[in-house]
């Protein structure tokens, strides 16, 4: 489940995450340090497991748990039309 945000999408990373720009509608999403990570795994071309092991292993999380979570924000971004 390789990420990546589409050509209209800018990304900036801050102190506190990352800010995404969708340039087409002038929107803003700011993503928290767990999110940025995420998706930091999956744009380097990991999968879904590389995603969850670097959640489990960087913050007190469980395997469930961060799965659902990598699942729900890939399902997020790609719904508002931000990654493919």
């Amino acid at each position: 489940m390789a990420l990546r945000f589409g050509a209209d999408v800018s990304t900036a990373e801050t102190d506190y995450g990352t800010v995404l720009l969708d340039e087409r509608a002038g929107e803003y999403w700011e993503l928290n340090p767990s999110a940025t990570l995420v998706i930091k795994a999956l744009m380097a071309g990991g999968d879904e497991a590389d995603a969850i092991a670097a959640l489990t292993a960087e913050f007190d999380i469980d395997q469930g748990r961060a799965g659902r979570d990598v699942k729900a924000l890939v399902q997020q971004l790609r719904a508002a039309g931000l990654a493919e």
